[in-house]
């Protein structure tokens, strides 16, 4: 359609790149992925961008599956799953109390979910923290990064791991669904349906 990806006007390509001024974009993730130097990053993604181009028109990126999915079958069938599960209630809960329920939980201070250390016992916490804030109370990735002044990106790691965890570990399951309940516990809501973690 163009020789230029920059020449495309129906596309964020020119948001990612800095050369379109307000825009609805939030290209942060994206260039988070790929360095801490905007900078840098931008130009890591002009070049991952001309790079692709040059593999040319792969029909495999349009062949959609039951006329709405793009993507592998194992793909397909997650997101089948998921949407098939009845959605939950959001509650109002702000992430100062999430974190202080956690640490509690965990047997930690609330300081060590906000260290700039490393240490695993804050790292799970913090993965604790934000999966928790996302399932029940509907945080953004953007909104849990800024509480605890990290990356999206990291962000999005520590809630895989426990999603991880949670498929691996009965316990842990058990454990951080009661954390939910109690959480949840007392909060107004129109209809009452039990949480699934």
């Amino acid at each position: 359609m163009v020789k230029r990806p920059e020449d495309y006007v129906w596309t964020g390509h020119l948001s990612y790149l800095a050369k379109r001024g307000e825009d609805l974009i939030d290209e942060g993730f994206v260039l988070d992925q790929l360095g801490d130097n905007r900078s840098s990053a931008r130009r890591r993604y002009r070049r991952f961008v001309w790079e692709g181009m040059t593999g040319g028109h792969e029909k495999k990126y349009y062949q959609v599956k039951d006329q709405r999915y793009l993507g592998e079958d194992a793909f397909v069938e997650r997101i089948e799953t998921e949407r098939k599960e009845p959605e939950d209630w959001i509650y109002e809960i702000p992430l100062e109390a999430i974190s202080r329920e956690v640490a509690r939980a965990i047997g930690s201070g609330e300081n060590e979910l906000h260290s700039a250390r490393r240490g695993r016992q804050g790292s799970r916490g913090r993965g604790m923290v934000a999966y928790l804030a996302r399932r029940i109370s509907g945080y953004r990735v953007r909104e849990i990064a800024d509480h605890f002044r990290r990356s999206s990106v990291t962000v999005s790691e520590a809630i895989a791991k426990v999603e991880d965890l949670l498929r691996k570990d009965i316990a842990f399951a058990k454990g951080l669904r009661i954390l939910a309940e109690n959480l949840i516990k007392g909060r107004k809501i129109p209809n009452y349906r039990s949480l699934t973690l």
